[in-house]
């Protein structure tokens, strides 16, 4: 039986990174989607390819490294420019996903893929299950300004452009409520538990 996948997102400052080391204290595997996004960029042959042809070549230093900033900026507010960039990115996060699942022992009861816009992506399709991290928008800023500094402003935009946890939650299997009053720890076990059983009942 293949192993159970489950897609655990939030939206910026949810802290759903928190819950995911949680997860992994557990023995669960997790496939970080945005840290092999970048990683791709910066190192899949095809991936480089495509981003200089479809941005040109100044998204790349002499060294080959990625303008991160640059490509952000080549973006930013353009819809077409931002699906023309999704489009070569996500499908080589999903081949890189599956190389990695098939890659887990046969005896996980279950994994983690972890991303930001799992939801909006449509990638949670590809799950079994999938754990929402929420949090109030005041509480997500001032984590944000906390970890990354920057303007509060700037922080509210990127918190604006995503969709709201209202609209998330029908698409989510599993909630965790990480608003900083409520103790998480017995949230994830819970859910763990449940996930456990799913994965024995399959």
């Amino acid at each position: 039986m293949p192993i159970l996948k489950v897609g655990i997102t939030g939206g910026i400052g949810s802290g759903k990174t928190t819950i995911c080391r949680i997860f992994g204290t557990l023995g669960i595997p997790i496939y970080y989607a945005d840290d092999a996004a970048k990683w791709l960029m910066q190192h899949d042959p095809d991936v480089r390819t495509a981003i200089t042809e479809q941005f040109g070549a100044a998204m790349y230093l002499p060294d080959g490294i990625l303008q991160r900033a640059a490509l952000a900026a080549a973006v930013f507010g353009q819809p077409d420019r931002l699906r023309q960039l999704e489009a070569i990115v996500h499908p080589a996060v999903s081949k890189h996903t599956q190389a990695w699942i098939d890659a887990q022992p046969e005896n996980t009861p279950y994994l983690l893929k972890e991303a930001a816009i799992m939801i909006e992506s449509g990638a949670y399709r590809h799950l079994d299950r999938l754990v929402l991290v929420t949090a109030p928008i005041e509480t997500r800023i001032a984590r944000v300004l906390q970890r990354d500094g920057g303007d509060e402003t700037a922080v509210r935009a990127r918190i604006a452009r995503q969709m709201p946890d209202e609209e998330k939650r029908r698409f989510a299997d599993f909630i965790v409520n990480n608003d900083g009053e409520q103790l998480i720890i017995p949230q994830v076990m819970d859910i763990h538990r449940r996930l456990l059983a799913i994965a024995a009942a399959r």
